[in-house]
């Protein structure tokens, strides 16, 4: 690889990163920030650069290497114990939704283009029936929705990649003329998602046998960042769900994480945000670059019906999910069998859901690998494009005025987990107060008491901040509780340590290798304080 190929990997990489952090800084969606320059730059370059470089889309890399390592991610960060609650509307939303949209788009899509054959307009369907897991909770994840709203979506992404793939690959066989059926179709899913379970549960045991044993943190979390392409691989190698095999390591994994070393932890979120973040930038790039791509292939066609094509599968996506969630959820209302919700505030969750459907990069990889010579492949290509760009930009830029308008807020989760992180720091610092009274019951040299009352009063101090963080730091009276006033001059503290120490290391005093150790440990300090 030359030096001029390295650059064009380099320079749009680096271009994602600023765009990113510009987003960040101005509390802007990154995500659609991204797709909107990418969009923007593709355009620019196939207009008056037509011989520059291209940025296409390789569906091999996206299923590789950028799936992988962000669904594992996110199933890290998931709850079991939250998913299991909502698993009724998970299992409707990413299996019963897909095969919904997919059939709804299929048959629009053959009611507008007569002469494309069934199986190619299902493949089509299948493309862009599941939302995706980057898009949707890199979107939602910003607006502070309740907990129960954002577990169903993210476990909705997480496993409808699994259903939309194996229909997918059913839709492209039949296209192909290796015979389709429904038994055939139930049987390639059944046995698809069944040994994707298996192989991920054994290969999450497994792992999950040797952090426990294994307490070095960059071993475990060399590990780690190999599990997922793992699971993935070997499911495929046996054509089973690779998606649904990282999923259950990542979901089964994050469960036990409490019970691995503190080092583990503690790379392990450091390593796994900075991948995220990375793969999620160059991701949402990349979609909106394909644009001079997409468009090469349509040369000969009307505009105007492709736009017409392309806004009827929008509205069919937008209204088949609409329909499909506000059936779900008002039929056992109407049966009786669920009445904890008052519909008006159902309604607005279903409308809240409904609106959360962003597609993206997924859909857009599955798309690019029908193979050359399949029916109605540029129209194919152009109509996943346009729904996923249609989907990110108008659901994604409209979502935050939704969620406002409907007054869907999390401020009642986030008020619950202050209040019962309180209860339980209490409970632990009670736990851990009566231990250090049962190791010092025989008593300790004087000399050593100041240790024991230091202990004392570091247990008691965690657990009155916990209580204290539920007024926002201030007290009643209005002015600075004592965990705050003793953050503020902590941090202040270890400031002017650090500039001493600094200071020390350029008069040549201390060596680099000493002022990071020393360094580390006051960061291991500060970053307690973020919490005590």
């Amino acid at each position: 690889m030359n030096l001029y190929m390295e650059l064009q990997l380099l320079v749009p990489a680096a271009g994602a990163v600023a765009v990113a952090g510009l987003a960040r800084w101005r509390g802007w969606p990154a995500p659609l920030l991204l797709v909107l320059v990418g969009l923007t730059a593709s355009y620019v370059m196939s207009t008056f650069f037509p011989g520059g470089p291209r940025y296409d889309l390789d569906p091999e890399v996206v299923l590789l290497v950028f799936l992988p390592p962000l669904l594992y991610s996110a199933a890290l960060e998931s709850s079991y114990l939250r998913l299991r609650d909502v698993s009724r509307s998970v299992g409707l939303l990413s299996v019963g939704l897909v095969l919904f949209s997919a059939a709804v788009v299929a048959v629009l899509v053959r009611l507008l283009v007569p002469e494309m054959p069934l199986a190619a307009a299902f493949a089509l369907g299948a493309i862009v029936a599941p939302p995706d897991a980057v898009a949707a909770v890199a979107v939602a994840r910003r607006f502070g929705l309740p907990r129960k709203m954002m577990t169903i979506l993210l476990g909705e992404s997480l496993f409808n990649d699994a259903t939309a793939l194996t229909a997918y690959r059913v839709a492209v066989a039949a296209a192909a003329g290796e015979g389709f059926s429904l038994l055939i179709g139930a049987g390639r899913f059944l046995y698809a998602a069944g040994a994707g379970l298996v192989i991920g549960y054994v290969l999450a045991r497994l792992s999950a046998r040797m952090f426990l044993r294994v307490r070095d943190p960059l071993i475990t979390n060399t590990v780690s960042l190999m599990l997922p392409f793992a699971a993935y691989l070997a499911a495929e190698a046996v054509h089973a769900s690779g998606v649904l095999s990282v999923v259950v390591v990542g979901v089964y994994l994050g469960h036990r994480m409490n019970r691995v070393g503190y080092g583990t932890r503690l790379v392990s979120h450091s390593v796994w945000k900075v991948l995220d973040f990375f793969l999620e930038v160059v991701v949402f790039l990349l979609i909106g670059l394909q644009l001079p791509l997409i468009l090469q292939g349509l040369g000969g066609e009307n505009p105007w019906r492709l736009a017409w094509y392309a806004i009827a599968v929008f509205a069919a996506l937008v209204l088949a999910r609409f329909v499909w969630t506000a059936a779900t959820t008002y039929l056992p209302l109407l049966s009786g069998k669920s009445r904890e919700a008052r519909p008006k505030r159902v309604m607005a969750h279903v409308t809240v859901i409904s609106w959360a459907g962003m597609r993206g990069v997924v859909s857009l990889a599955a798309a690019f690998a029908l193979p050359e010579g399949f029916p109605e492949r540029d129209l194919l290509l152009f109509l996943t494009f346009t729904a996923v760009i249609g989907t990110l930009l108008v659901q994604g830029l409209t979502f935050p005025m939704v969620v406002r308008r409907l007054g869907v807020s999390g401020d009642q989760d986030v008020y619950r987990d202050n209040l019962a992180e309180a209860a339980a720091q209490q409970a632990a610092a009670t736990a851990a107060l009566a231990r250090l009274d049962e190791l010092t019951a025989d008593g300790v040299p004087e000399t050593h008491a100041e240790v024991v009352d230091r202990l004392r009063t570091l247990a008691e101090r965690r657990a009155m901040g916990a209580w204290e963080r539920l007024g926002g730091g201030v007290g009643q009276d209005g002015e600075e509780t004592p965990s705050a006033l003793y953050r503020r001059l902590r941090r202040a503290m270890l400031e002017a340590e650090r500039e001493v120490l600094v200071r020390m290391r350029d008069e040549r005093r201390i060596d680099d290798e000493v002022l990071r150790r020393v360094t580390r440990e006051l960061d291991y300090e500060e970053a307690s304080l973020a919490r005590d």
